[in-house]
C-alpha cells in the first residue's frame, strides 16, 4: 500500500487502483489529495482536518466517492441532499469496508484543549490492520498490533511527553508524522529528536515525511 503525506494531517492511501484519503483539511492540498479518490475518512470537524468546500466539490464531481465521519460531521454534510446518500456516520468500535479497504474505528472524543472549550467527537481509524490515524487524540487501539502509526507531533492540545508516550504505547514498527503544520524547523527538530530516540528503545522507527513524500507500508 502506498502512503502519501500532504501538509498537516492529510494522508492518501493507494492500493490495487483504489484511493482512500484521510483528513483533507484546509491546511492541506485537499483538492490534489482528493483527485481520483474512492473514499474519504474524516476524524473530526475542525477545518484543519476537514476542508468542507473541497470535500463537497469532490463528492459532487466524483460520483463514486464515499465519505465516513463522526455522526455530527456526517449529519452536517448530509444537509446537502445531492451527496447525502454517500455520506456515512461512524461510531467508535465499528468496522466497515469501503473501496476495498477494511477500516476499524477507535476512540470517540477529541483531546482536551482547555476546560472552557467543549470536547467534540473524534474517531481514530485503523486501515487494513496496518495504518492508524488517530486524528486529534492519543487513543491507543486496544488488542491490535498497529504496523504503521501516524503521529500527531504537535498540537494546541498536546505536549512533547504525551507525543512520546503515545508512540511507545502503540509500539508500531514504523511511525510517520502528521499534524505538523504549526511547527518550524527548530521546533520540529526538538520533538522529532525525542520521538526518534525514545521510540527506538521500544521498537519504533520514526521517519520524517515532507509534504508530497510517499512510502510503501
Amino acid at each position: 500500500m502506498k502512503l502519501t503525506k500532504y501538509t498537516h494531517a492529510c494522508i492518501r492511501l493507494e492500493k490495487e487502483g483504489k484511493v482512500l484519503v484521510l483528513d483533507p483539511g484546509t491546511f492541506s492540498e485537499s483538492e490534489e489529495a482528493l483527485s481520483g479518490a474512492h473514499a474519504v475518512l474524516v476524524t473530526h470537524e475542525h477545518n484543519d482536518h476537514l476542508d468542507q468546500p473541497a470535500v463537497l466539490t469532490a463528492l459532487r464531481s466524483n460520483k463514486v466517492l464515499e465519505l465516513h465521519a463522526p455522526a455530527g460531521v456526517a449529519e452536517a454534510l448530509q444537509e446537502n441532499e445531492d451527496v447525502a446518500d454517500r455520506v456515512h456516520a461512524v461510531e467508535p468500535g465499528s468496522r466497515f469496508d469501503v473501496a476495498g479497504f477494511n477500516v476499524r474505528a477507535f476512540g470517540g472524543q477529541h483531546a482536551l484543549i482547555h476546560h472552557q472549550i467543549p470536547v467534540i467527537a473524534n474517531i481514530g481509524y485503523l486501515v487494513d490492520e496496518n495504518v492508524f490515524h488517530p486524528g486529534d487524540s492519543f487513543v491507543v487501539p486496544d488488542g491490535i498490533e498497529v504496523r504503521t502509526l501516524l503521529v500527531p507531533i504537535h498540537a494546541p492540545w498536546s505536549k512533547v511527553g504525551e507525543v512520546v508516550d503515545f508512540v511507545i504505547s502503540v509500539r508500531a514498527p514504523k511511525a510517520f508524522p502528521v499534524h505538523d503544520a504549526l511547527l518550524n524547523e527548530l521546533g520540529r527538530g526538538i520533538v522529532e529528536g525525542h520521538v526518534t530516540r525514545i521510540g527506538a528503545r521500544y521498537g519504533t522507527r520514526y521517519e520524517r515525511l515532507a509534504p508530497g513524500d510517499a512510502v510503501e507500508v
